[in-house]
Order: C-alpha cells, then sequence, then structure tokens
C-alpha cells in the first residue's frame, strides 16, 4: 500500500518517513479494531489474574470475553475506592494491578469532594506517549510547513502531593511533562515550541506564564500555531497579556528580566534569549497592546498563526465565540481525547469545525465498552448483557464510555457520554457529548448539581439571623470574563415584616454568602480559584420577588407540564438568562479566595 494512500487527504502524501510508518500503525489497528480489542483485553487478564480484585469473581484464569463479560461487573470509583485507599497507604499487594502502582493520577472528577486517585503502572506513559507520536504526523496531512517555525503552546505543571504510603498524586499532564519522555523528547523540527522546558516546569503559574509569553513574543514571526491544553487556558493567556504587556515591553527593550522572576533555572536558560535589546519589537508590542482593541489580537502578535490547538469540546465549547474574536476566526484544532483513567483516541481531521469533531478510539489503548443511553441522555439498563464491544456500536447512538485498563481498571464508568459520529476502517468514531451529570465548568472543575445544592445550603445559614432564606435559585458558568466564573441567581424570601419586599440582607452578608459557597464546592474548583487562577470569584445575582414564577410560566408557555416542571439548576438559553437578568436587583462577588492547600486535598 502506498503511504499516499494511508489516510485521505486533499494535502497529499505524510511529510516524512516516520509520519508513514504512524499513519500505518493508524491504519493496522483501526482495520484490526476487533481483534485488537480481543488481545488488548486477554493480555490485562492474564497479567493481573492475580490480583486480589480479579481472584474475587472467580475467573478461574480465563482471559476469553465471554467469561470476562458473565463475571466481571460494571464499577465506578466509589466501589473501588476503599482499595484504591489501601493502595495510597501503601499496602503494596496486587489488588488491582500485578505491576507495581506507580504514582496516582488525579482526576477532575470528584469524589466527596475531593479529586479521584487513578492508580497508573510506568508502562503507561510508554502507551501515552505512542498516542502523542501519532498526533503531529496527522497534522502534517493537512497543515503544510510546520518544520518552518515554531508553537507557541502555553503549558503548566499543578501541584503534586504524596499519599499517605508515600506515592506522588498528581494530574496527569504533570505527571508527563515532568517525565523523560517529554523533558528528554527527541528533536523534531514539526514540533518545535516557544516554551523552554524550565518555564513549564516552573511551579509558580506567574513565572511560567511570564516566560512562555515573553518567549512567544521574541519568536513571533517564527509561531506558526498557537495553542493551551483547553481553551479556557488560551484566553488566560490572553487576559495575561492585556494586564502585564508594559512589563513584558520593558524586558525586551532593555534585554533584561523581570525582578519578579525569581526561579533560577528560568532566570539561566533566559540569559540567552535575552541577551540583546529589541527596541523595535518592544514599540510594537506597545503599540498593538495600546490599541483599546483587541481583536485579532493573536494574529497581530503572531501574524503566521495558521491554527490554534485548544480543546474545544464539550464545556470547552463555550468560549469558541471569544477565541474567534482574539484570533479573526482562527481555525481551532482537537487532536486527542484522552482522560486521567486513560488516553483513547485521537482526531484524524484535526481541522475540521470544532462541531464536527470526532475522536478515532484506538483499540490498543485499553479494552472499550460502551453503555447505550436512550434520547434523553438516560442509559437504558444496567445490565452486563447490555455492554456493547467498540466494533458493535452503532452510527448516531449515545453511549457511557467503560474501560477496562492494563493498571487494573476493570469495566470502570468513565462518566464520558459519547456519540457514535462515523467509522474509520472498523474503528468508531466518537463525539463528546458531556460528562455525565456535570451542571457547571468553567475549567479543570466539574460541580453536579448535588454540589451546587450543598453550597447553596451553606451559604443560605448565614441568611438566618436576617429571618430570609433561599426559596429558589439557578445557575451559569459565565464566560464572557477572562477569567470565567459562575453566577448563582437567588430568589429571596423574607419569613417578617422585619425584612420585606424586595430588599436583601446587607451587601457584605451576601459577598459572605458567596464566600461560604466557594469554601462548599469541591477541590478541584477551589484549586482553579487559588492556585491556578482559571476560575473568578463566584457571584450571587439577587433577584426580584417572582422572578422565578415567572420562570415557570415561561416554560409551560413553550409546552412544559405544570405537574412535571421543576426549576432548572443550571441555565444557558439566552430568553431565561435575559429575563433573569433583567429582574437582578443587586451583584455580591465573593470577597476573597476560598480555603485550599497544595498539601492537602481538602
Amino acid at each position: 500500500m502506498a503511504v499516499d494512500s494511508i489516510l485521505s487527504s486533499p494535502l497529499g502524501p505524510p511529510a516524512t518517513e516516520s509520519d508513514a510508518k504512524a499513519l500505518q500503525f493508524i491504519e493496522e489497528m483501526t482495520r484490526n479494531a476487533d481483534s485488537v480489542q480481543e488481545r488488548v483485553l486477554a493480555e490485562i487478564l492474564a497479567r493481573n489474574a492475580q490480583t486480589e480484585y480479579l481472584k474475587s469473581f472467580d475467573l478461574g484464569g480465563a482471559t476469553d470475553r465471554d467469561t470476562f463479560k458473565s463475571k466481571v461487573p460494571m464499577a465506578t470509583y466509589e466501589d473501588l475506592q476503599p482499595l484504591i485507599q489501601r493502595i495510597a497507604n501503601g499496602d503494596k499487594s496486587p489488588i488491582l494491578s500485578s505491576h507495581p502502582v506507580s504514582e496516582f493520577l488525579t482526576s477532575s472528577g470528584t469524589s466527596a469532594g475531593e479529586r479521584k486517585l487513578m492508580p497508573t503502572i510506568k508502562e503507561e506513559l510508554d502507551r501515552r506517549q505512542l498516542l502523542y507520536s501519532l498526533l503531529q504526523p496527522v497534522m502534517n496531512l493537512y497543515v503544510k510547513g510546520l518544520d518552518k517555525g515554531k508553537g507557541l503552546y502555553f503549558l503548566f505543571i499543578k501541584s503534586e502531593t504524596k499519599t499517605p504510603g508515600g506515592l506522588l498524586a498528581r494530574p496527569v499532564l504533570t505527571s508527563y511533562y515532568k517525565s523523560d519522555h517529554f523533558k528528554n523528547r527527541p528533536y523534531d523540527p514539526y514540533n518545535v515550541q516557544t516554551s523552554p522546558n524550565e518555564a513549564i516546569l516552573c511551579p509558580d503559574s506567574f513565572q511560567s506564564m511570564y516566560t512562555q509569553m515573553l518567549c512567544g513574543l521574541y519568536d513571533r514571526h517564527h509561531v506558526l500555531r498557537v495553542g493551551a491544553v483547553f481553551a479556557s487556558g488560551l484566553l488566560r493567556a490572553i487576559k495575561f497579556l492585556q494586564q502585564n504587556w508594559p512589563e513584558l515591553a520593558h524586558d525586551i527593550r532593555t534585554g533584561s528580566l523581570n525582578p519578579k522572576i525569581t526561579d533560577p533555572a528560568i532566570r539561566e536558560c533566559m540569559t540567552r534569549k535575552i541577551s540583546r535589546p529589541d527596541p523595535d519589537l518592544a514599540d510594537f508590542i506597545t503599540k498593538e497592546c495600546s490599541n483599546p482593541s483587541w481583536e485579532k489580537i493573536i494574529t497581530r502578535m503572531w501574524p503566521n498563526t495558521k491554527y490554534l490547538e485548544v480543546i474545544v469540546t464539550g464545556a470547552m465549547a463555550q468560549y469558541i465565540p471569544t477565541l474567534d474574536y482574539y484570533s479573526g476566526g482562527l481555525p481551532k484544532a482537537c487532536t486527542m481525547y484522552a482522560s486521567s483513567e486513560c488516553y483513547f483516541g485521537l482526531n484524524l481531521n484535526p481541522m475540521c469545525k470544532p462541531s464536527q469533531v470526532s475522536y478515532t478510539i484506538m483499540p490498543n489503548m485499553a479494552y472499550f465498552e460502551f453503555l447505550p443511553h436512550d434520547n434523553n441522555n438516560n442509559v437504558n439498563s444496567n445490565s452486563l448483557t447490555d455492554l456493547v464491544d467498540l466494533a458493535d456500536v452503532e452510527v448516531g447512538k449515545d453511549y457511557e464510555l467503560v474501560i477496562t485498563t492494563y493498571a487494573g481498571l476493570c469495566r470502570y464508568r468513565v462518566g464520558d457520554i459519547l456519540r457514535v459520529t462515523g467509522f474509520h476502517n472498523a474503528a468508531p468514531q466518537f463525539q463528546f457529548v458531556r460528562r455525565k451529570n456535570v451542571l457547571l465548568s468553567i475549567d479543570a472543575d466539574k460541580t453536579d448539581e448535588a454540589e451546587l445544592q450543598s453550597a447553596v445550603d451553606s451559604a443560605s445559614r448565614l441568611l438566618r439571623e436576617f429571618n430570609t432564606s433561599v426559596v429558589e435559585y439557578t445557575s451559569y458558568a459565565d464566560t464572557a470574563t477572562i477569567p470565567g466564573h459562575y453566577v448563582v441567581y437567588w430568589e429571596l424570601l423574607p419569613k417578617d415584616d422585619r425584612n420585606s419586599g424586595d430588599t436583601p440582607p446587607a451587601g457584605h452578608v451576601l459577598d459572605r454568602c458567596c464566600l461560604a459557597m466557594e469554601e462548599s464546592l469541591n477541590s478541584v474548583y477551589r484549586q482553579c480559584r487559588v492556585a491556578d487562577n482559571s476560575i473568578g470569584p463566584l457571584e450571587i445575582r439577587v433577584v426580584q420577588t417572582g422572578t422565578f414564577e415567572e420562570l415557570m410560566d415561561y416554560a409551560i408557555s413553550r409546552g412544559a407540564s405544570i405537574n412535571q416542571y421543576k426549576v432548572p439548576r443550571c441555565v444557558s438559553f439566552t430568553p431565561i438568562m435575559e429575563l433573569l437578568d433583567s429582574r437582578v436587583i443587586s451583584r455580591h462577588f465573593s470577597p476573597s479566595p476560598p480555603h485550599w492547600s497544595p498539601d492537602r486535598r481538602r
């Protein structure tokens, strides 16, 4: 088979011989998806046969699908948490995996207000690196000349901690960036980055961002693509430039480095970058950043940018209009689909529109099953017989993803809802629909309805001394600000004549209510607020008495049943939000960040 026919593309053959090998690997995996899956399951069951978890299901050493499906149940994190906690506490016996657990990857999903701990093993780094190695060969099919420039990617590590048993617990990308796979990656002319490793690996978010932005400005004419992991992260970088361009321009004009940058590794590597002043570049930055309009600022600052590389699926889709404003509508490439539990697959058409992004599951990454959902996105059944294999899913149907991994997760319900959009060879392609049960999300945070209810309950206790209560509420994720923030609409009910009408308790009391809500939200939210600065202060908007009755009347006028109507706990429909905002009588913000410590997940 000729390498130029490996993948259908109007842009011609693979860019290099190594690209051709990568694309051939994709073809082999996807053509033989079902047999690869059968092999992967057999390998996982054989190697983990003597683990405490699998032995409890009396498989008798069997590694075939039928035995596995008939005896091993689906599992949630709550099911596995006691076993995971034993590993975290130092139990080194083969509980979930026959291979030693090397560290925990912290999931952005939460359990009891804490990050979930996903056990992993050393070889998983190789598996993740393999998937990374496939991304650039696919991109090279669609965008020519990426070896003639650089990528400006804003990449960061996050805080890590240790479990009582001494194992590291950290986000999956932090684990990858700190690994030798990343730090000692071979030179690839198609994947050169402006950001030095020293900046990416700096734990101080200001110093890291400042250095990465400074390097990106120095290399402005060499930058061919701009990106971050999430759309929200790229917008934070633009906001950072808005706030700090005078200092950045000063450093470039004088050939010096801001004294706020104290990290020794950064200062050493930057002595080569800023060895001579560049007053012309400083003048340009001053001129562009002094302009009141920041429309198309990305292409003004980095004029050769061909596309943005960011995740804009799921909750990140809410940032697309803002990205279009700052970039002049540049294409947005979503290249891969991954989580802390497992890396799943890649987008074989990365330059498609965000609404058309589909990910091809790579069958060598884990064993995949799919739990059908109905048209209302409800699970049809929890019966094991309803689980569908990778090769047997149907186009147009929705499923919840269930995985079995080499690291010991068996029939684990990830919580992602996916829609089948087609096939590449025999491997299905999925559109990410949503995270199950997630109500609000700005960045890595995921807040469900129960958490929001608990936060409202906690905050409303501050109103008792004013004989006032929260009669109804709803919310939305406001991404018009950078960073975005939670907005919660409250309708208050006075309990006696001492506080009647539409006059709420004093503003400072409601400010404290905002903070009380934030203190009640999970640790991922609080880390985003405190350490990452990726979420702004929570806002409460108090609305007039009777507003939620109007909301119900509006819903009924559009066909809702009066007997089945429930106040939505999250809103996004523009007419409803306009109705709510037209009834706002006061706005309040959290006066300070909530408590969060990197040494404790609570």
